[in-house]
């Protein structure tokens, strides 16, 4: 079985992501959370962090757990319950964990905006939505009817979309933000798309879709960002030549 040193898989991430100058949330705690003895024999790539995806981890037997949403969101402590649990199943399983927000977002190659846009069929890419100090999405330039483009994103994510018709019924420039912002719908549109891909948002954006005359798809916050976490241990398994699965946990959010 192949054995790579955690050290070097860490700061070959580190670099690929860019993380010494990344910004994000607080929270985020982007890198290596969790450090386990020392060797990678086997890669788990799971979207979010929980006592769930660390057991589906440890029954395929990975020594290391590649997330988009980690585990230090909220106050971790104290480490009583399933938080007690967690801990105890990383330790004595030698699991460690690495976890990338933003960074995983925004990659132009692996990240979730990125691989979604490509596996839209979208070209001539351009950078879209300015937040935390990056460009997190694409924008591109195309024609295709909404109704088409709605089939397209549940073909890419295999899960049900919802379309918010607010805008043209032909979409021209398309906007893609994979996960939570759907809250942002004014941002977007002043970005001039007429047509915005993203994951969720909250009930009153359906009403100002329509005051914006733009298109919403929201493709589930899940869905949409499984895109990354798979991109990266695959290029984790193609330098190391170690194997890799995705831990599929959906939301159905």
């Amino acid at each position: 079985m192949p054995s790579v040193s955690l050290d070097a898989v860490v700061r070959y991430c580190d670099h690929l992501l860019s993380l010494a100058d990344a910004q994000d949330y607080d929270g985020a705690a982007n890198g290596l959370q969790v450090q386990n003895r020392g060797k990678v024999t086997r890669v788990a790539a799971a979207v979010d962090g929980s006592l769930v995806t660390v057991k589906m981890a440890v029954a395929e037997g990975a020594d290391l757990l590649l997330l988009h949403h980690g585990l230090f969101w909220t106050p971790s402590h104290p480490w009583t319950g399933r938080r007690y649990e967690l801990l105890r199943s990383l330790l004595e399983n030698n699991l460690a964990v690495y976890s990338a927000h933003l960074p995983l977002d925004a990659h132009a190659k692996v990240g979730n905006n990125a691989v979604l846009c490509a596996q839209l069929g979208f070209k001539n890419l351009r950078p879209f939505f300015f937040d935390h100090g990056q460009y997190l999405g694409f924008q591109t330039t195309t024609n295709i009817p909404r109704t088409d483009l709605l089939k397209h994103l549940e073909r890419a994510t295999g899960a049900p979309a919802l379309l918010i018709p607010g805008g043209p019924q032909v979409c021209r420039r398309i906007g893609v933000v994979t996960g939570g912002a759907g809250a942002d719908l004014e941002k977007a549109a002043a970005q001039g798309v007429d047509t915005f891909v993203t994951g969720e948002g909250p009930h009153w954006t359906y009403a100002l879709a329509e005051d914006l005359s733009l298109n919403v798809l929201y493709g589930g916050h899940y869905a949409t960002e499984t895109f990354g976490v798979k991109a990266l241990a695959r290029r984790l398994s193609t330098r190391f030549r170690l194997p890799w699965l995705f831990l599929d946990h959906p939301t159905g959010l």
